[in-house]
Parts: C-alpha cells; sequence; structure tokens
C-alpha cells in the first residue's frame, strides 16, 4: 500500500513519522484518561481531559493556517511534534517527581492540543508538494489507513503497556515517537510552494486579515462552499447517532460484545483506507461522496433497524469502511483547487466549518435519546413504532440511526440538485500544476 513513483517516498517517510507519533499521542490519550479516572474517581473529570484536549485546538486553527502559510510546512510540523513532545515530556518529569496534579494534566493536555491543530493544515499542504495530482486520491488513503491503524494499535499497546511501565513509562514513550517524527521530517527537504495565481493574499496583509482569508477564498467559490456545507450538514445529522453508538449497544449487551463490535468498525476504515489508497477513488470524485455518501447511511439505518450484534456488527462495518472513499475524494478536490500557497487558511477554516456541527449534535443527542425517543419506543412506548425495529431500551437510538440514516440520504439528492456542487470539478479550475518538486 503505497505510490510507486519515485518522488513519492518523501510523503511515505512523512507518513511513518506522523504515524509513529500518532501512535504515541494515543498511548497518552488512553493512559491519562486512566490515571485521572483511577486518581479521583470521577467520570465528569475523565471527560474534562478530552474536552480540554478538543475545544483550545479547534479555536487554534483560526490562526494555525496562516501560520503554517507564513512558515514553511516543515518547520511548521517540526514545531508542532516538538512542543507536543516537550509538554509530554514536561508531564512525565512531574509525575516520576512526585508533583504531577490534575489541573497540570488538564494544562498539559490543552497546550499539546494547541501544537497538534498546527499539524494538520501543515501535513495537508505537505501532502500536495510532495505527491503527484493525480495521486491525491490515493495519498488521502494512505493518510487514513495510518490514521487508522494508530487507533486500533494505540489502546492495544496502552492496555499493555501501562501495566507494565506505568503511566511514567507511556509518556517516555510518547516522547519518544514525537523524537521520531521531528527525524522524519529533518531528513525531508519540501519544496516551497510556487505562486499561482493573482489573487492571494500580499504579504502586508495584517494577521487577521490573513487569518479570515481562507472563509474569503471558499466564498468566492460557490462550488467548494457548497462541499463546505454539505460535509457540515452530514456531520451534524450523522453525529446524532453516532454519539450513541455505545450507549444502544450497552442496552442489550455486554462490555465485551461492544469492544468486538468497535474491533469490527476499526477493521472496516482500515480496509476502506486500503481500498482507497489503491485504487484512488472514482473519476468523478463528487459523485463519489454522494454515491457512498447514500451507502453511508444505508448502513446507518440498518445499525439501528434491530438489537442484534451481527447486523450492526455488519452495519458498522459498511460505515466505517466507505468514510475514507468519502474523505479522500473531497481531500482530493480541496487539493486540487486551492493554491498551495493558501491551503494553510484555507483547510484550517474547512475542518474548522465543518467540525463546528458536532459539538452540537453530542449536546443535543443525549437529551434527545432520554426525553424523547427512548420514551417514545421504551416498554410503554409506540406499538406500531415497537413492530418495526422492537421495543425496549436502546431502541430510542436505533430509531435515531434510522432517521438520520434516512436524513443522510436526503442530503445525497438535496446535494445533486447543486449543480455548483456537482460540476464543482469541471467549472473551478485546477490550481496544482501536474508536476511536484518533491526530493529527499
Amino acid at each position: 500500500m503505497y505510490l510507486t513513483t519515485k518522488d513519492a517516498r518523501p510523503f511515505h517517510v512523512m507518513c511513518l513519522g506522523q504515524l509513529v507519533s500518532a501512535v504515541g499521542t494515543g498511548l497518552t490519550n488512553f493512559s491519562l484518561g486512566v490515571w485521572v479516572y483511577q486518581q479521583t474517581g470521577s467520570a465528569t473529570k475523565f471527560a474534562l481531559v478530552a474536552l480540554f484536549s478538543t475545544v483550545p485546538g479547534g479555536i487554534a486553527l483560526l490562526f494555525a493556517g496562516v501560520l503554517t502559510d507564513r512558515w514553511s510546512q516543515q518547520r511548521t510540523m517540526i514545531l508542532s511534534n516538538t512542543g507536543a513532545g516537550l509538554t509530554t515530556l514536561i508531564a512525565a518529569v512531574l509525575l516520576y517527581t512526585g508533583r504531577l496534579e490534575l489541573w497540570h494534566i488538564y494544562l498539559g493536555v490543552m497546550v499539546r492540543s494547541i501544537f497538534i491543530a498546527l499539524l494538520e493544515p501543515a501535513f495537508a499542504a505537505s501532502t500536495t508538494l510532495l505527491v503527484k495530482k493525480q495521486d491525491f486520491g490515493r495519498a488521502s488513503g494512505i493518510v487514513q489507513a495510518s490514521r487508522a491503524t494508530a487507533q486500533i494499535l494505540s489502546p492495544l499497546l496502552a492496555g499493555i503497556l501501562i501495566g507494565h511501565i506505568r503511566l511514567g513509562g507511556v509518556l517516555l514513550v510518547d516522547f519518544i515517537s514525537y523524537l521520531f517524527a521531528v527525524g522524519t521530517l529533518l531528513a525531508l527537504t519540501i519544496p516551497k510552494p510556487e505562486r499561482i495565481g493573482s489573487e492571494i493574499v500580499v504579504a502586508k496583509s495584517s494577521f487577521v486579515a490573513k487569518a479570515v482569508y481562507g472563509w474569503t477564498y471558499i466564498m468566492g467559490r460557490s462550488g467548494l462552499l457548497m462541499l463546505l456545507l454539505y460535509f457540515a450538514v452530514i456531520n451534524l445529522v450523522s453525529c446524532f447517532a453516532s454519539a450513541l453508538f455505545t450507549p444502544m449497544i450497552l442496552s442489550f449487551a455486554t462490555a465485551k460484545v461492544l469492544g468486538v463490535i468497535l474491533s469490527i468498525a476499526g477493521a472496516g476504515f482500515l480496509g476502506g483506507s486500503i481500498l482507497m489508497a489503491s485504487w484512488g477513488g472514482p473519476k468523478n470524485r463528487v459523485y463519489g461522496i454522494l454515491g457512498f455518501g447514500c451507502v453511508f447511511g444505508l448502513c446507518c439505518i440498518l445499525a439501528g433497524l434491530k438489537g442484534s450484534p451481527a447486523l450492526i456488527g455488519i452495519a458498522a462495518f459498511g460505515m466505517f469502511c466507505v468514510l475514507p472513499i468519502i474523505n479522500g475524494c473531497s481531500q482530493a478536490i480541496w487539493q486540487c483547487k486551492t493554491p498551495v500557497e493558501v491551503q494553510g487558511r484555507v483547510f484550517a477554516i474547512r475542518r474548522l466549518i465543518t467540525m463546528s456541527t458536532v459539538p452540537i449534535s453530542l449536546i443535543i443527542a443525549g437529551p434527545l435519546a432520554d426525553k424523547v425517543f427512548e420514551p417514545l419506543v421504551g416498554r410503554n412506548g409506540s406499538a406500531s413504532i415497537g413492530l418495526i425495529i422492537g421495543r425496549g431500551a436502546g431502541r430510542g437510538i436505533g430509531l435515531m440511526f434510522m432517521i438520520a440514516g434516512a436524513l443522510t440520504i436526503l442530503t445525497q439528492f438535496g446535494a445533486y440538485l447543486s449543480p455548483r456542487l456537482r460540476f464543482v470539478e469541471r467549472e473551478l479550475p485546477d490550481a496544482i500544476p501536474d508536476i511536484t518538486l518533491s526530493r529527499v
């Protein structure tokens, strides 16, 4: 699973370094959560670790794109990995000296999330420079396969390591993984982007003007704007159900069954990533997004249909298998249509907008399940709905899955009716030359 062109070797080296650091980050995230819960016994304090490791990074995206475009992508990624690694090292020192406290953990994950926020736009822009345009789809598949591998390996390794080398050892392993990532980046030469077009923000623009330029660029291209809004809506709809995936399964099955189904979902994501890496996606990427989006919606409906572990496992595999293809097609469109010198700003705003709907879903999903859908399909709920999906605990969440799946499918047809989105690849000229200057 790799790009066969000789020029792609730097891309593979960069991916390897970030894969190792992603595994290390996953080890620390898992282990810190376990340590906080064991020390406090509080689910709320445990949840705050995830909150503090997410929100500051999202806010930092407003400025990460500007810094990525102002500095070289290579230096930005080195700074990101170095800052995150040093934050982890400080936590390890505090732990070994017996001074680590809960507020240190919260502050540390906040600082680290800011450094990691710098990585995403810089990594995406570097990929554009290191991979030929016709391989953007396959490159996206490789990146997602690396992330899937890290997601699968991290909890497994963390569960083993934390029992042998404790939290302090895990933190040191994470620090070493960042050193490895920095080493691979230092071994590369990532070419500087060539200036394409006359609409790029001039160097004398203010920092704030540069920060909002990503949004200005997207607003000036209705096809990209529609693609952005499409994914924002999809995230909003799908997260209503996916946020309740775990409680739905635990309502009728054991934690062991949940673990098996989550592993099946992870295998689906890895399989879809490998498929995207070897195939590169359909020639018409918009049709690929909408077509596989329908498959995702159908699988979502299937997951909520019955309280059957086998059925949900099949549905989860299908849902996560098509995600890398959908994301890969979208990423390739954005890479082709955005000049490299502003990709940091554009990609940062793009990620910020598409992910901004996720917290809304996470906040609303729980109350909707508890107050509306669970009573509706509970043992004393609607008999007519119960005839289709069953009645009892968790069936209300199952109904939410089915509604989310139906809305997802309707969104695909609604998006198809937008000519600007449907013809974005044809109407918007490519901003990336056919030949890249990558070398190692």
